[in-house]
């Protein structure tokens, strides 16, 4: 998971200059198309069929992905970007109450109760970092936010869910690729492409990068949740924000706050924290289980 918040990180460089040439759709289109035929030359290199027995999964877990990936641009685009951020990394917070509360429900018992701590620790030091504001006339943009949080957490679960049924990692990976595709293209189709002409070098050097970064991070996004401890993975995804303060710090030249190193430390402990509390042999989470 950690190697996968680096990669989705180094993407948001890519897309923070690609942005300048590109729309979010053009760039949403073109990430799941690279991905796309990416994925699909990596699984015929390692001779995995494409062809999947549990088509409907894939279904429920693109529909999830693209929901939140969705709901998340339109919270960028109708909030302050530290706030859509916010609200998006609660799908860390989510994992662990819908893991805890699965168990409360089916009535196990549960010791989980310090690793889901180690989460809330890790998103009190994302709010730290990122210090979100809500004005009153954007509820309901921080509505769409919160939704994408939850419809990104529900996607994780489901990740989890493949994994343990045998589903190879690549191919779940492509399968939301062609979501992705498909849903740049339903925008691009109302937003029009830009022509290129207008596009930077620059932009359209950072095209199939994008595309291959976030394959990369998909990947081990979804071998952490098919095969770790899932609490564990969910408060290690907030390292992604440290990965993109430091990309601030020495790319852009921008300026962390000391409440944002005080921060970044929080996210950091609390990720040895959980490391240290799973190597202690907790049981597996429910979402292992099943």
């Amino acid at each position: 998971m950690v190697l996968a918040a680096f990669w989705f990180a180094t993407m948001a460089v890519g897309i923070k200059i690609a942005s300048g040439s590109f729309g979010l759709f053009e760039l949403v289109f073109y990430r799941g198309l690279v991905s796309m035929v990416f994925m699909a030359a990596v699984m015929r290199a390692r001779g995995i069929p494409l062809a999947t027995p549990v088509p409907m999964m894939h279904a429920w877990r693109t529909a999830l992905g693209v929901s939140a990936l969705s709901a998340w641009f339109y919270a960028i685009a109708h909030l302050p970007l530290a706030t859509a951020m916010t609200l998006n990394y609660m799908s860390g917070v989510w994992v662990a109450a819908f893991v805890v509360g699965g168990a409360l429900l089916y009535g196990q018992s549960t010791r989980q109760g310090p690793l889901m701590a180690t989460v809330l620790a890790g998103f009190a030091g994302v709010v730290m970092m990122l210090r979100p504001t809500l004005d009153q006339n954007q509820l309901f943009a921080g509505l769409i936010g919160l939704l994408s949080g939850l419809a990104a957490s529900m996607a994780y679960l489901q990740v989890t869910a493949l994994g343990k049924i045998g589903e190879p990692e690549g191919r779940t990976v492509f399968y939301f690729s062609i979501g992705t595709a498909l849903t740049g293209l339903v925008g691009v189709v109302f937003s029009g492409l830009t022509p290129w002409a207008a596009v930077s070098w620059q932009a359209a050097a950072w095209l199939v990068p994008i595309g291959v970064l976030a394959s990369l991070g998909q990947w081990c996004m979804t071998r952490a949740f098919s095969r770790g401890t899932t609490l564990l993975v969910a408060n290690l995804q907030y390292v992604g924000i440290v990965f993109a303060a430091f990309y601030s710090l020495v790319l852009f030249g921008e300026h962390i706050e000391p409440i944002g190193w005080a921060g970044m430390l929080v996210i950091i402990s609390s990720g040895v924290a959980a490391t240290v509390l799973r190597t202690r042999a907790l049981p597996n989470t429910p979402a292992e289980d099943h």
